[in-house]
């Protein structure tokens, strides 16, 4: 899928009212593809919606996809898995804690593969696309639910391509570090300490989207370094698990 070849291709993008997920959006839109916006908030994608084109679906990302179907006349060609829960907290957050961010973070990115692959692998084609975070690939201090299930929408992501790819299903994991969002606010203090130094606008995240899609590439990494990182966490575990606690102590000490 290199540049211009969207053209006219079916998209939907959950959790587009606002950061990653309008950036998508409008990214695609641009490109000439037909797009559907979801979020829980119909007011949230309307505006947007409008402004490009498209056509919004509002709703539990879980189960939107055939209303999506509906609105792209049949056809779900790209299916972006945007939506997410923060989901701060350590071993003691509450179990609706735990159990509201493996079902956003990960079950709804089953559900909607549930959904799309009858179709896909009849058809020989299809690209799903999960929003994960470099967390699911590394760990964020301070957030245990959420470092948990974004390792599960990554290893989700890795089956998916390893059991479809040769029958024409396409599969990427987007893992950025600080992304200018709402999110990014809510992570409080450990993520002022680890994130916002780095942090990238959302366009440049569809970016790296786009450019992962041209060179038929899982991992989109809008910061370069994270792979790095994450070599350096799989060769080296303690000395990696070592540098992370130095920083989860250093939060610590900052009074968080």
């Amino acid at each position: 899928m290199t540049m211009g070849t969207v053209q006219g291709v079916g998209v939907v993008v959950t959790g587009a009212g606002g950061g990653i997920g309008a950036a998508l959006a409008r990214r695609f839109a641009a490109e000439g593809a037909r797009v559907v916006v979801n979020d829980l908030d119909a007011a949230r994608i309307e505006p947007l919606a409008e402004d490009i084109g498209g056509f919004a679906v509002a709703g539990d990302a879980s189960g939107i996809v055939d209303a999506a179907r509906e609105a792209l006349d049949g056809t779900v060609d790209v299916y972006c898995a945007n939506a997410g829960l923060a989901s701060p907290g350590d071993a003691f957050a509450d179990e609706e804690v735990w159990a509201a961010a493996w079902d956003v973070n990960v079950m709804a990115h089953v559900r909607a593969a549930r959904a799309l692959l009858p179709d896909w692998l009849e058809r020989g084609g299809g690209r799903f696309v999960t929003t994960a975070s470099a967390a699911g690939l590394l760990t964020m201090i301070g957030a245990a639910p959420y470092s948990v299930t974004k390792h599960g929408a990554v290893a989700f992501a890795e089956w998916l391509s390893l059991t479809y790819r040769h029958r024409g299903i396409k599969v990427h994991a987007i893992c950025p570090q600080g992304v200018r969002t709402d999110m990014l606010t809510a992570a409080g203090a450990a993520g002022e300490l680890v994130l916002a130094p780095g942090a990238i606008e959302p366009d440049a995240v569809a970016d790296a989207l786009f450019a992962a899609m041209d060179e038929d590439r899982f991992l989109v990494l809008p910061h370069p370094e994270v792979a790095g990182y994450y070599r350096a966490r799989a060769t080296d575990p303690d000395r990696w698990m070592g540098g992370m606690n130095k920083l989860q102590q250093k939060w610590e000490a900052s009074g968080a």
